[in-house]
């Protein structure tokens, strides 16, 4: 099992992984090939096992107002013959060693069982527009302690 950064040649595996992990949302694919055919910046990496992707894990721009504060996980993935495997846990963990990741406030919805695991905590600012509450919205390295909305890409609202 190898980690690394995906070539344009394993894009069209990276959609196939995300179809076959999200089987009822087409989101996390399309998210994904709009990232890349808008050639928008995101830190990425695949895993690989045989020639195949088994898992994948992207971070994009958090924003306040224009301003960068910080990096959303999303999403991350794993096929499903590989899952409940730690799989997932050692691709976030390789992700969180990295350079550009650790030195960024980091922002996830997700699965807070999963994600506290890694140090991620319940976000109470900035407030995610697509959970009420921010019940599942967590964050890494947060200090903020202005109230405000975190902004996304525009391929989160346009795919």
């Amino acid at each position: 099992m190898k980690i690394r950064k995906p070539t344009t040649e394993n894009f069209s595996k990276v959609s196939g992984l995300l179809s076959s992990a999200f089987p009822k949302s087409q989101f996390e694919k399309k998210l994904v090939e709009n990232f890349h055919a808008n050639q928008t910046p995101i830190h990425e990496w695949v895993c690989i096992h045989v020639n195949k992707v088994i898992a994948y894990i992207a971070f994009s721009n958090a924003y306040k107002g224009e301003q960068i504060c910080g990096l959303h996980l999303a999403p991350l993935a794993v096929a499903p013959e590989f899952q409940r495997q730690g799989i997932g846990s050692e691709l976030v963990k390789f992700a969180l060693r990295q350079k550009q990741i650790k030195e960024s406030p980091l922002f996830v919805l997700g699965n807070p069982e999963f994600y506290q695991r890694f140090g991620f905590r319940q976000c109470a600012t900035p407030l995610c527009p697509f959970d009420k509450n921010n019940r599942h919205f967590l964050s890494l390295g947060n200090t903020t302690t202005d109230a405000f909305t975190v902004g996304y890409e525009p391929e989160f609202t346009n795919s």
